[in-house]
């Protein structure tokens, strides 16, 4: 959708996505948070909803996952082999976690990537998908799905963080409350880093 008219001014009001995307397509992203080689390649897919107020989609993993239970996500995993791109990785994940068909992703690009506590190399790929998408959570994997409001993401202040050591390498651990749920970890870290790539100097 183009640029709005407010009538009482005449003046052209661009929406948040119309904000966000030369914000985010047009800045330099953070520099890439690695800590060594890393063989294990993982992506994971931010999809921000082409709303008035547009948002980000989360899920809750499984309580019966091994890896993770109960904790915040954005849908993604690891690269299958022959696999050529994190793009290729986030699309399917997100298909089979919580059922984005690929094609309905429009996909604006690469955030640098991030090493997991976990041994993993993740690149975060950021996309738009439709509103109000049929989404169907994988119940092997996943046990809610949410939105996360644009706006509230992008709001620096509402993060906080601790600084921890762990096998001699220092870490920042971001925290973010969110309507009574605790997101944290990688998936807050990403988000931090989002922010902080697209906000106004």
């Amino acid at each position: 959708a183009g640029p709005h008219t407010d009538g009482t001014t005449g003046e052209n009001i661009m929406s948040p996505l119309e904000r966000f995307i030369p914000r985010f397509q047009l800045t330099r992203p953070s520099e890439a948070e690695i800590a060594g080689e890393r063989d294990r390649r993982a992506a994971v897919l931010l999809p921000i909803t082409n709303k008035a107020r547009p948002g980000i989609l989360l899920t809750q993993r499984a309580a019966s996952l091994r890896s993770h239970p109960g904790q915040i996500a954005l849908p993604g995993g690891a690269a299958d082999p022959g696999e050529i791109s994190p793009i290729a990785t986030a699309l399917r994940e997100a298909r089979e976690e919580v059922g984005i068909p690929p094609q309905a992703v429009q996909v604006l690009g690469q955030m640098a990537p991030v090493d997991s506590v976990t041994g993993f190399r993740v690149t975060p790929v950021v996309g738009i998908i439709p509103p109000y998408l049929p989404l169907a959570g994988n119940p092997q994997e996943v046990s809610d799905i949410f939105e996360l409001p644009l706006d509230a993401a992008l709001d620096l202040s509402r993060y906080r963080y601790i600084d921890m050591t762990r096998n001699t390498v220092e870490r920042r651990l971001y925290f973010y409350l969110y309507e009574g749920r605790m997101i944290w970890g990688l998936t807050a870290g990403i988000l931090y880093r989002l922010a902080t790539q697209v906000k106004n100097d």
